[in-house]
């Protein structure tokens, strides 16, 4: 994976209303640590750093250049988003050397076609692996082809490009293969869910009842003690 050069600039303002501002501002609130060094907090330009987090990944590496003249290679460890707006919030930046090998999660995509009549089960869409800090891959393949009920892919088939090593457990399942069901089957099924939501109306009409009936019952009892009030102050 090439690395992207971006600017940033040293952050004095922390706290959650200093990272409100860096967002308003159009940049994304990071800390760079590792390496034994004093974390340094910066803020990163908003746009260039979603553009290249869709393009690289979220392993992809970074050369920053800060404003007041230091620079840095390193990886996102950590990145924080807004599920609503999906936008980044803030971002834990490892600083890395070339050479020196670091462990990460790596995204699988399984490739090729299951047998017919087949479903796929993710059972892990991530593997650890360790690799160069500057060679980290942005995606691993496992192949499914031709795939029939009660195979598993375990972390040991998965492809790993040279230089990068497992670092998961080999045995790990990344995929199971299951036998899709019938039309039988899912026809089974139907009664079961219409009985289950037959209940479910059943027992909402019967709590409604019942609070008719509770208020219908209580309107005599207001009403027989109005008429003993009157009679009290009539005598």
């Amino acid at each position: 994976m090439s690395e992207v050069k971006i600017s940033a600039e040293p952050r004095t303002e922390f706290g959650k209303g200093g990272a409100r501002r860096t967002r308003r501002a159009g940049k994304v609130p990071a800390v760079l640590y590792g390496h034994g060094e004093k974390p340094k907090h910066i803020a990163l330009p908003a746009r260039e750093f979603a553009a290249a987090i869709r393009k690289g990944g979220a392993n992809q590496l970074f050369a920053i250049e800060v404003s007041d003249g230091t620079q840095a290679l390193a990886l996102p460890k950590a990145i924080q988003r807004d599920p609503i707006k999906d936008t980044f919030e803030h971002v834990d930046l490892l600083l890395v050397r070339r050479g020196e090998k670091v462990t990460v999660e790596v995204p699988v995509q399984l490739t090729g076609e299951a047998g017919r009549d087949t479903l796929i089960v993710h059972d892990h869409d991530t593997l650890s692996v360790t690799a160069d800090a500057t060679k980290v891959p942005d995606h691993l393949e496992a192949s499914i082809e031709g795939a029939v009920p009660g195979v598993q892919v375990t972390a040991a088939d998965v492809e790993l490009p040279a230089g990068v090593e497992l670092a998961a457990d080999p045995e790990l399942p990344v995929a199971t293969v299951t036998a899709a069901p019938t039309a039988e089957q899912l026809e089974a099924t139907l009664p079961e869910i219409e009985v289950a939501e037959e209940e479910v109306e059943a027992g909402v009409g019967e709590e409604t009842a019942e609070s008719s009936e509770g208020a219908e019952a209580g309107e005599p009892a207001a009403a027989g003690g109005e008429e003993s009030a009157e009679a009290k102050t009539e005598a």
